[in-house]
C-alpha cells in the first residue's frame, strides 16, 4: 500500500453526485445541498474538495461571476461555478435526485 493520504474521498464523491444532477453550481450552493442530504461537514471542507477535485480532473471550472451587493466583506462576491470533469464517476444516488427534484434545482 502506498504511503500518504488516499486520493479517494467520500465527501468529494458526494459532491460529484450532487453536480451530476445539478450540471453546475457554486461552492455555497453545493454546501447547502450537501448539508441537507449527507452528514454534516464544514464549508471549508467543501471548498477544499472542490479545489482538489479540479486539480484531479473530477471537476472543472465553468465560469467565475462577480456579483455586486452589500455583503459583510465588501461590495463584490465572487462565485466560482463548477461542473463535472472527465475523471468524475457519479454513483447516481437516488436521494440526491429526489432532493433536487423536490427543490426544483
Amino acid at each position: 500500500m502506498p504511503r500518504g493520504r488516499p486520493v479517494r474521498s467520500e465527501i468529494r464523491q458526494n459532491i460529484v453526485d450532487i453536480l451530476y444532477y445539478m450540471k453546475k453550481g457554486y461552492g455555497y450552493q453545493i454546501y447547502k445541498i450537501y448539508l441537507a442530504i449527507f452528514p454534516k461537514c464544514t464549508s471549508e471542507v467543501i471548498y477544499y474538495h472542490l479545489r482538489k477535485g479540479a486539480k484531479l480532473g473530477e471537476f472543472k471550472l465553468s465560469q467565475i461571476k462577480q456579483e455586486k451587493g452589500n455583503f459583510s466583506w465588501g461590495p463584490v462576491a465572487e462565485k466560482v461555478y463548477y461542473s463535472l470533469g472527465p475523471e468524475a464517476r457519479p454513483r447516481l444516488i437516488r436521494r440526491v435526485a429526489d432532493y433536487l427534484k423536490k427543490r426544483k434545482l
